[in-house]
C-alpha cells in the first residue's frame, strides 16, 4: 500500500537585546498567568526534563540523510552500512552517528503539508499551518513548554540560536520569549557592566543605578497605565538577575578545546551552549538550534560548492555526536530529548538537471535521541528511490505530521498535548495541537519502545 498525505540570524546582541530579550510587541510582553486553560487529561509519558530541538533549515534531503537507498545517485565514497533495527548511514556523511546507532530513532514515515520555506518554518516551530489572521498569535512549540514548566528561575525556559524568522512566545508572555544570545567562546559581554575601576566597584555602581530606576520607576510599577507596561517591571528583574552571576555566565562560555570538538561551526557552538544550559538545570527547557543551509537544489555533492551535503551532514554530525557523548558523561542524555527535523523532505530518485533536489512534502524523515527514546531503530518504510511511503509502522497507520511530532515533545516532556487556551486577545481558542483533542493528531507512541 502506498501512503500519500491526505487530510486527517538575528541583529548584533546588545545591551538592549539582553534586557528586552525578543519581547518587541506589547503582545509578546503580555502576561497570561490566569490563562482559561482546558483539556481532554492526556497521559503524557515525562521521560525529558529538557528538549534541544535541531532545526535543520531549508529542508534537508531525507533520502541522502536518514533514509539513504541504494542508487545511482550516490557518490562512489558514499559508504553505506546496514545497521540494528533497519538503519542506514552513510559512514562518509555521519562518520560520529553510525558508531552511536544504538541511540539513534528515525522515523522515516513522516509527511509534510507545507512544499514552501516560510510556510514549512512556520509550521514546524508552532505545529499550526500559517494563517495569516492568527499568525502573530501561534507560539513557537518551546514557549509553549516553557509556560507549562514555568520561569521561576534564573534562566529563561528558551534559548534560541542562529534562526532569523522565530515565532516567539505570543500571548503567552514575555517570560516565555526565546532568549537570543551570541554562541561564541568569550559569552555574553553584556552580563557585567565593569566599566568603572575594579569589577566589584562597577557592580556597586550598577546596582545604585539600578535602585534609582526602581525608584524613579515605583509610580508605574505601583500603577502601571497598562497591562504591558507593568509587564516590563518584572521583565528587568529577571534580566538583573542574570547578571553578575558566575554560574550564568558560565553557560555562555566554552573552551577553545570543546569549540573544536563540535566542529567550530554556528552549530556546534549553539550546541555547546545547549549542553551547557542543560547541565546547569537552572531554568532553561527548551533550546532551538539551527542548522541553514539544507536548501539543496543544486550541487549538492558538488565539493567546490559553497554549501553541499558534505559539509552540511559533517557539520550536523561532529556537533550532535559530541553533545550526545558529553549528556551521556553528564548524566542528562536520559532526560533531554534530541529532536532533528527540517520543514520538509526533497525530491527523490535521480537528481535534477542542476544535481541537486526540489522541495518534496510527500516524504521526509526525523530523527530523535535521547529523552526515553529507544534508540537503534527505523519507524516506517519508504520506496526504493524515497518516493512514497510504503509503510508507517505506527499505530495510526499513516504518515506522521509535524503535529504528531510537537505532541510526542510535549509527551516526552510531560505535558498534555490536548490542551486549549480559551482566551486568547484575538477571542480564538488556541490548541497546543490542532485536532489533538479529538484523536485526529498525537504522540507516536512507539518512539518510547
Amino acid at each position: 500500500m502506498r501512503y500519500r498525505p491526505n487530510c486527517p540570524g538575528h541583529a548584533p546582541f546588545t545591551r538592549r537585546h539582553f534586557l528586552f530579550g525578543a519581547a518587541a510587541s506589547g503582545l509578546a510582553l503580555r502576561p497570561h498567568a490566569d490563562a482559561e486553560i482546558t483539556g481532554r487529561a492526556a497521559n503524557p509519558r515525562g521521560t525529558a526534563r529538557a528538549c534541544i530541538f535541531i532545526n535543520l533549515n531549508g529542508g534537508p534531503s531525507h533520502l541522502d540523510t536518514f533514509d539513504p537507498k541504494d542508487g545511482p545517485w550516490n557518490p562512489a565514497e558514499i559508504d553505506m552500512v546496514q545497521h540494528p533495527g533497519g538503519l542506514v548511514m552513510s559512514r562518509r556523511l555521519f562518520p560520529k552517528l553510525s558508531t552511536l546507532t544504538r541511540d539513534l530513532l528515525v522515523l522515516r514515515s513522516c509527511a509534510s503539508w507545507e512544499a514552501a520555506h516560510e510556510r514549512g518554518q512556520f509550521y514546524i516551530q508552532s505545529a499550526h499551518s500559517l494563517n495569516p489572521a492568527l499568525a502573530a498569535e501561534m507560539p513557537h512549540i518551546g514557549a509553549v513548554i516553557g509556560y507549562e514548566k514555568g520561569a521561576s528561575k534564573v534562566m529563561p525556559p528558551f534559548l534560541a540560536f542562529n534562526q532569523t524568522a522565530l515565532q516567539g512566545a505570543t500571548f503567552l508572555g514575555g517570560p516565555y520569549m526565546p532568549m537570543m544570545p551570541p554562541a561564541t567562546r568569550t559569552g555574553i559581554a553584556t552580563l557585567t557592566h565593569n566599566f568603572f575601576g575594579t569589577a566589584s566597584q562597577s557592580q556597586t555602581r550598577f546596582e545604585e543605578r539600578f535602585r534609582l530606576l526602581r525608584d524613579l520607576d515605583e509610580p508605574l510599577r505601583e500603577n502601571p497605565p497598562n497591562e504591558v507596561v507593568g509587564a516590563y517591571a518584572g521583565y528587568y528583574s529577571r534580566a538583573k538577575s542574570m547578571m553578575y552571576n558566575d554560574p550564568v555566565d558560565a553557560i555562555f562560555k566554552f573552551s577553545a578545546d570543546d569549540e573544536g570538538r563540535y566542529g567550530a561551526t554556528a552549530i556546534g557552538r549553539a550546541l555547546i551552549v545547549a549542553r551547557n544550559s542543560i547541565r546547569a538545570a537552572n531554568g532553561v527547557v527548551f533550546v532551538s538550534a539551527t542548522q541553514s543551509g539544507w536548501d539543496t537544489h543544486d550541487r549538492q555533492f558538488d565539493r567546490g560548492a559553497a554549501t553541499n551535503n558534505y559539509v552540511l551532514s559533517n557539520d550536523l554530525d561532529r556537533a550532535v555526536g559530541n553533545l550526545v557523548d558529553d549528556l551521556r558523561s553528564s548524566g542528562n542524555l536520559d532526560s533531554t530529548l534530541i529532536v532533528m527535523m527540517g520543514e520538509f523532505g526533497r525530491t527523490p530518485g535521480v537528481l535534477n538537471s542542476r544535481a541537486g533536489r526540489d522541495h518534496y512534502r510527500q516524504v521526509m524523515s526525523v530523527a530523535m535521541i535521547g529523552g526515553g527514546v529507544r534508540g537503534g531503530r527505523a519507524i516506517g518504510e519508504t520506496s526504493a528511490n524515497g518516493g512514497e511511503i510504503v509503510s508507517p509502522r505506527w499505530s495510526q497507520d499513516r504518515p506522521i505530521y509535524p503535529e504528531d511530532i510537537a505532541a510526542t515533545i510535549y509527551s516526552a516532556l510531560g505535558i498534555d498535548w490536548t490542551k486549549g487556551i480559551n482566551d486568547t486577545p484575538s477571542g480564538r481558542r488556541y490548541y497546543y495541537v490542532n485536532g489533538a483533542s479529538e484523536g485526529r493528531y498525537q504522540p507516536v507512541e512507539e518512539v518510547f519502545g
